[in-house]
């Protein structure tokens, strides 16, 4: 676990890293969330509406940006305010998706880093962008 501190930190700085998305976590997410989306958990139901299987939670993607802030950049001292998320393309059981994040803006005042977040499957595809404000709670 990283634990910059906000001096540390520079605008341009990256961190990345892999994050599997398993039938065991589809399931764990399906009886947190509630979910029962029949696109999440049905995968006839899914290839009827053209997908080649069930597709992951946008949100269990979505989920691995706290990792990122939480446990790369900055690690230790975030506290996330704000996630916004374009999901580009679908999420299947068994993708391992390329999760980075690169800050963009930087407030001295308040502490807080800008990341410009994306994922990359196994294959290169970008399924999602996004930003993520995140304090730097030393």
């Amino acid at each position: 676990m990283n634990s910059f501190r906000f001096d540390e930190l520079k605008i341009g700085m990256r961190e990345s890293f892999r994050a599997e998305v398993s039938s065991e976590k589809m399931h764990a997410f399906r009886e947190l969330s509630g979910d029962c989306n029949p696109l999440h958990n049905d995968e006839s139901y899914a290839r009827e509406k053209g997908f080649r299987d069930k597709v992951a939670f946008g949100m269990l993607s979505s989920s691995f940006l706290s990792t990122l802030a939480g446990v790369y950049l900055p690690g230790e001292h975030s506290l996330i305010q704000s996630v916004e998320v374009k999901f580009l393309k679908p999420v299947y059981s068994g993708d391992s998706l390329l999760v980075s994040g690169e800050i963009s803006e930087m407030n001295s005042t308040v502490k807080q880093i800008v990341l410009k977040v994306s994922m990359e499957n196994q294959s290169g595809e970008r399924v999602l962008k996004g930003k993520m404000k995140v304090i730097v709670n030393e």
